[in-house]
């Protein structure tokens, strides 16, 4: 196999997990007695502790001679943390594997993102299209466990969830390419935290990185609560399989279409990210409104500007707008922010607005796209669109 298709492999593995755990934890949580207070704090707890194990895992990560080797420990990890959740019916012991589990999740999208870009810009491949395969295997997981779900008792979840992480810690371990994390002598680990405080005393880079993780956390209320509101309304597991389906399939198209034109034609990220604020805002000011069937699969299309035109457009400037030898750092310190900080702390929320407003805890994620929009705006002279 090509680098492409080890890459694509290590994809199909991370986000068939990713695609059950995004739309289906939720439900998981509820069918243990869990309150929608209890279950935002069980989802947000990693997240918004990434601000101190993201940092530390890319450090301990770079300790390695290859790239694969701390992608195939942390799958063991995600395994063994998404056991112990499943496995205990004490809520400490559950909180705690939770936690493992998703924090080794967490890591493993920037670890792989970062050996994929050094890899496609060494041997000319796209990114988009092995991380389309990892999108389209988040569809079959989506439909699959929606599917599955509606004869198989709700624990299918956790154990989805524990062999996918085992299969990914084989495959890293003995597919993926021995892509070294260093091209010459290894970066000592305190010169590394020092790359990590020049980032962070950047003005600009920490405004580009709080806009596109302000639309990426934006997401928090969907990812928690959709499957349980639409539950509610009577949209059966199946269907909302099939909608967050639905929504990568269009987020796949993006990749793997648009994408290339964009960059042939010269559309800049600044130009990306604000079509992807803007979408954010008007798709969460409408499914505050709880907007019945028909106008969910036209609202779950948006996904391909919310989340894949603002992941991608945020991947090139976090790259433009850092040094060559602080990639992994300026990604990893984006995806703390992103998919830790912000999303944590709109996730803790986002269980007691569930509780006191239902489907109205939407519009506090309407709120946080549109502060993203804005905090782009000064951007574009930087980006030059």
């Amino acid at each position: 196999m090509t680098a492409a298709q080890r890459m694509a492999l290590q994809y199909v593995l991370l986000f068939g997990a990713t695609g059950v755990s995004l739309p289906f934890a939720g439900l998981w949580m509820r069918a243990q007695g869990l309150s929608g207070a209890e279950i935002g704090t069980l989802l947000a707890a990693p997240m918004l502790a990434r601000i101190v194990t993201g940092p530390l895992l890319a450090v301990w990560a770079d300790g390695f001679r290859y790239r694969r080797t701390p992608i195939a420990l942390m799958g063991l990890v995600m395994a063994a943390g998404y056991g112990l959740a499943g496995l205990s019916d004490l809520y400490a012991v559950r909180a705690l594997g939770w936690f493992i589990g998703a924090t080794a999740m967490g890591v493993l999208v920037p670890l792989s993102d970062v050996m994929t870009l050094r890899l496609a810009g060494r041997l000319g491949f796209s990114f988009s299209l092995p991380r389309g395969a990892g999108s389209a295997a988040f569809v079959v997981a989506n439909v699959g466990m929606g599917g599955l779900l509606l004869h198989a008792p709700v624990d299918s979840v956790i154990v989805w969830l524990v062999a996918a992480s085992l299969g990914l810690a084989v495959v890293a371990a003995s597919a993926l390419p021995a892509e070294p994390v260093a091209d010459g002598v290894a970066v000592p680990g305190l010169e590394r935290f020092r790359g990590l405080g020049r980032l962070l005393g950047d003005p600009v880079f920490m405004t580009a990185i709080f806009a596109i993780g302000a639309v990426q956390g934006a997401h928090a209320f969907q990812y928690g609560f959709s499957a349980i509101l639409w539950k509610t309304q009577g949209i059966s597991e199946a269907v909302t399989g099939q909608l967050w389906a639905f929504g990568v399939i269009v987020e796949i198209a993006l990749m793997w279409l648009f994408e290339p034109w964009r960059r042939r034609v010269g559309i800049g990220p600044w130009s990306l990210l604000m079509v992807g604020s803007a979408a954010a805002v008007l798709r969460w000011g409408v499914m505050a409104l709880a907007p019945p069937l028909w106008l969910l699969w036209p609202l779950q299309a948006l996904h391909a500007l919310t989340f894949a035109a603002t992941f991608l457009a945020g991947l090139q400037i976090v790259e433009r707008l850092s040094p060559s030898h602080s990639h992994t750092a300026a990604q990893t310190l984006s995806s703390v922010l992103s998919a830790g900080v912000l999303i944590g702390l709109a996730t803790a929320l986002s269980g007691p607005l569930y509780d006191r407003f239902g489907a109205g805890g939407y519009w506090a994620m309407a709120a946080m796209a549109a502060a993203g929009l804005i905090a782009a705006l000064p951007l574009r002279r930087r980006l030059a669109v």
